[in-house]
């Protein structure tokens, strides 16, 4: 009989062990907070009251999300897929809407039409660039000082956050590939560009440092001469990628990974990795069968060629199979694109996604 409950007694606590999620037991996050600066790509409602026309608060955007949040596709950005992977319960919040304690767990600062240069995105109205939502970081250090009891402990704090930067890809699209608006591609070559961006880059990147930022995750930027948007522009037959972008693309990405060794050789105390996007969706788009996908060159929601002219149309109706779409409108990648990416800067399935590692190792740092 004593052998008949000591098993009874095993079973019940494995048992609980099994379960104890269902009681309230929860891992906590592998970082304490997650920082996040970047363009439409990742804003998730920080353009939601400027004068702007890159704003994303209106239906078909959001139909996968439970409606519309600010966020440029229909549903779950890089951003929302990368916050889950490190255990937080909820989404970072916009620097907009963001409040008391709700900071602690980090703040979403990226601006649909911002750019490195000040002047990027001009044309389409209000937006908060790179110097801008670094401003707007310093602003709520304080408030770190404040709610955790002194400096030292909102430095120790902040230490151990994760500061993601994916800003680039409006230089391009919205400046430098925009001759009628922008003066850029005349006054300097594609080599000399992606130096003064570098340069704008790792000014923020050192204000950052400066206030508290130590682990940070540059995103490279994608091959944006494969987007609807340029397809549809430039691409003679809307089909084949546009290899001047890309290539200035690419000259912007090399550039960085160089920046990426150079500070983790020059701050001994901080960590600095390079996240291959334009390697991930590369692969996305040279094999898109083997990822579920069945359109590479064409929104799911959108006007013109390629659906690429511009951006979807308040309560437009988009497409049904929206998980066969790489992108969902002219310019941003739809949820299923979103979550490859998200789930491969996270944790790298090729050497060549991240370097030196990816953001689980930097998290783990």
């Amino acid at each position: 009989m004593e052998g008949v409950f000591r098993t009874c007694w095993v079973v019940f606590a494995a048992f609980l062990v099994l379960h104890s999620g269902g009681y309230g037991v929860k891992a906590a996050p592998q970082v304490p907070c997650y920082f996040v600066f970047g363009d439409s790509l990742v804003d998730n409602g920080n353009n939601n009251r400027l004068q702007s026309l890159a704003r994303a608060d209106y239906l078909p955007y959001g139909i996968d999300f439970g409606g519309p949040t600010g966020r440029f596709s229909n549903g779950k950005t890089t951003i929302d897929v990368i916050t889950q992977l490190l255990g937080f319960d909820n989404y970072i919040p916009p620097y907009a809407n963001a409040r008391g304690q709700n900071i602690l767990q980090g703040v979403n600062f990226a601006s649909a039409a911002a750019g490195i240069r000040e002047e990027t995105g001009r044309q389409l109205g209000a937006r908060i660039s790179f110097s801008g939502q670094v401003r707007n970081y310093q602003t709520i250090v304080p408030q770190f000082v404040s709610l955790l009891g002194g400096r030292d402990q909102a430095a120790s704090y902040l230490s151990k956050c994760i500061f993601s930067i994916g800003l680039g890809s409006n230089d391009y699209l919205n400046n430098y590939f925009m001759p009628q608006f922008y003066s850029s591609s005349r006054q300097y070559t594609p080599e000399q560009f992606a130096d003064v961006l570098i340069q704008q880059y790792t000014e923020q990147l050192r204000i950052l440092y400066n206030n508290g930022a130590r682990k940070f995750a540059l995103i490279g930027v994608g091959q944006i001469g494969c987007s609807p948007n340029v397809l549809a522009r430039s691409s003679p037959d809307g089909r084949t990628c546009v290899q001047t972008v890309n290539s200035a693309n690419q000259i912007f990405n090399n550039k960085l990974r160089s920046l990426v060794e150079q500070f983790n050789g020059n701050t001994p105390d901080a960590k600095f990795v390079y996240v291959n996007v334009y390697g991930i969706f590369q692969d996305i788009i040279n094999r898109p069968a083997g990822y579920g996908f069945r359109v590479t060159n064409a929104g799911c929601c959108g006007v013109g060629r390629n659906n690429g002219q511009i951006t979807c149309l308040p309560f437009q109706t988009p497409c049904p199979n929206r998980k066969e779409f790489v992108f969902w409108d002219a310019f941003h990648p739809t949820e299923a694109a979103n979550v490859i990416l998200g789930r491969r800067s996270y944790s790298a399935q090729s050497p060549s996604d991240a370097y030196p590692f990816d953001i689980s190792r930097l998290a783990q740092s």
